[in-house]
């Protein structure tokens, strides 16, 4: 590797519809070497899918153009280069947009942009269901090296990997090759930290009341050569960056030890932690394995057609006007005409001698999905609404029935990484195809069990929320969510770690109770990770219950109550 300066890369973009103001807010609140902005997720693809299905031309997230319309020349200005993902579907016409704007406002920048992810034509050969919208591999970082190496301003991908972003400019920055997997793994988790913005600056943050959460500021990385790197953020700018908050984000929507990359397996069970600073959290320690020999290819199709009808319930007998609602909703639609899934659900939201009309209602959910439909649309709103006058005291709906919509389904397949192109389009338009990693490995069994620490001796205990010791991140994968939570300090963590089971996961979660549940234990995070397979159903797209992408799950289970030793109780705050 070369020895050079430090590389300083920030964030401005989690998702699609993240602060649109935060592209200018931060190329002037302080000196940065490159911005990124990840635009895509699984749920974004689809979206970007059914525009392309409307219009060929697009496929690309328009948010980013307009952000340029303002903030390109600014960039320029001050020496920024630019690295987002928002080509999604169609990277190539958004560089196209980049070039033509550029030359409208007459500013000198270099476009590149990466591509190959897309493999939908392929579908077939690759041995990829049919029926699909979209099929896009998640590709690795040295295409987008490529094209900063040859002197690219502007790089805009398609489906690469959310870290690539950051990886592939500290590639094109520090020379560093496939073999230098240590170096590669630090970038992947430094990227991870930066990838959904102000998640790293105490957005979503389980301890948010520490801190003045108005408006946080984005993530910046202080990438250094052997690839480690110091989290932070621009002074004076909201939020905060400790190492709680840096903890939660690294386990958002990972899992075990090993965290598989096209280019690294990055062993976040080897990250290191260490406060430097006010505002400053140093990442070190990273070891790297060679990646997989497959990329992962997020797969979106349509699921059917989906409606929706909330009954609400006021006051007494709840219970029995939910079971009144279901028998005569069911009587009402002949066989032929139900859809192939109803589902109802009850919220509670009531509460007794309420002082309002509002606090004293609950709501019951109807879900309707069918591949037709004519099964979910007019004939089902109108058997609620002529329950209107024959049905329980109090009916009333939250809104008229509407007509129903498709639903989306996201899963993911892996294919052989060297049956995928991945081409680096440079500035002058020359395509560079750029070779997968010259070694792989085969994923190892996750053994973690045997690296709990010390129990905690025997204590007096109370019953208590356990959020008041543990934090928690949670969110989606495909189907699957993630749940991650850790410890504040040592003792609560030898507390954790032996107490938080999947058993008694699954007593605190009983929505989990039948649903395979895997637990991983990282010891430097002082953290438990859990993968929930199957809570999501098909995924976000799919509506499959009230939070579809589980963004609440670790704040249900922190709001759980259980016995706490109670000299982790009431501690102060400089002690966390």
């Amino acid at each position: 590797m070369r020895a050079r300066a430090g590389l300083r890369i920030g964030n401005a973009s989690g998702f699609y519809g993240d602060r649109f103001a935060a592209v200018r807010e931060m190329l002037t609140d302080g000196p940065l070497d490159v911005l990124t902005g990840d635009y895509l997720a699984e749920l974004t693809m689809l979206i970007l899918a059914r525009d392309r299905l409307r219009d060929p031309s697009l496929g690309y997230a328009r948010t980013f153009l307009r952000q340029m319309e303002e903030c390109l020349g600014l960039a320029r200005e001050r020496g920024v280069r630019i690295v987002v993902n928002a080509g999604g579907l169609n990277p190539a016409r958004l560089a196209a947009e980049l070039r033509k704007l550029a030359q409208r406002q007459g500013i000198a920048a270099a476009v590149a942009h990466v591509e190959g992810d897309d493999v939908l034509q392929r579908s077939a050969e690759l041995g990829l269901p049919d029926g699909l919208l979209a099929a896009n591999a998640y590709l690795g970082a040295f295409g987008v090296a490529a094209c900063l190496a040859e002197g690219a301003d502007v790089v805009v991908t398609g489906r690469v990997t959310d870290a690539a972003l950051v990886v592939g400019p500290a590639i094109a920055h520090f020379g560093w090759t496939p073999d230098d997997l240590d170096a590669l793994a630090g970038a992947v988790v430094a990227g991870h930290v930066l990838e959904c913005g102000a998640q790293a600056t105490g957005g979503n943050y389980a301890f948010f009341r520490e801190h003045d959460m108005t408006r946080p500021g984005f993530p910046i990385a202080e990438l250094h050569a052997d690839g480690s790197s110091v989290i932070t953020k621009h002074p004076g700018t909201g939020g905060a960056v400790t190492t709680g908050t840096v903890t939660a984000q690294l386990l958002y929507e990972t899992g075990g030890p090993r965290y598989l990359g096209p280019d690294v397996t990055a062993r976040l069970d080897s990250v290191r932690l260490t406060r430097e600073g006010p505002d400053r959290v140093r990442i070190d320690g990273v070891r790297g394995e060679a990646p997989p020999p497959t990329l992962k290819v997020g797969l979106n199709r349509l699921g059917g057609h989906r409606n929706e009808v909330t009954f609400v319930l006021t006051g007494l007998d709840i219970e029995a006007k939910a079971a009144l609602v279901q028998r005569q909703f069911t009587d009402a639609l002949p066989p032929a005409e139900r859809p192939a899934e109803l589902r109802w659900t009850l919220a509670r939201t009531d509460h007794p001698d309420a002082p309002t009309e509002e606090a004293a209602s609950a709501l019951l959910r109807l879900t309707a999905r069918d591949p037709d439909p004519a099964k979910v649309g007019r004939e089902l709103g109108k058997a609620a609404v002529e329950l209107g006058l024959a049905g329980y005291p109090g009916f009333h709906l939250t809104a008229p029935p509407g007509s129903g919509a498709p639903y989306g389904v996201f899963t993911a397949a892996h294919v052989d990484a060297k049956a995928v192109e991945h081409i680096a389009v440079l500035p002058d338009g020359r395509r560079l195809s750029i070779a997968p990693a010259p070694v792989t490995a085969q994923a190892l069994s996750e053994q973690t069990e045997s690296q709990l620490p010390e129990r905690l001796p025997p204590a007096p205990t109370r019953r208590a929320p356990l959020g008041l010791v543990a934090g928690a991140r949670s969110g989606d994968k495909g189907g699957d969510a993630n749940l991650g939570v850790w410890a504040r300090d040592e003792d609560g963590w030898r507390w954790l770690a032996h107490t938080l089971t999947v058993e008694l996961l699954r007593e605190l979660l009983p929505e989990t109770v039948d649903l395979p549940i895997t637990r991983h234990v990282l010891p430097n995070l002082r953290a438990l990770n859990f993968t929930i397979s199957g809570l999501l159903g098909e995924g976000v797209a799919a509506q499959h219950r009230f939070d579809p992408q589980a963004k609440a799950l670790g704040e249900w289970l922190r709001s759980r109550h259980l016995d706490v030793p109670e000299m982790l109780l009431d501690r102060p705050e400089e002690l966390l």
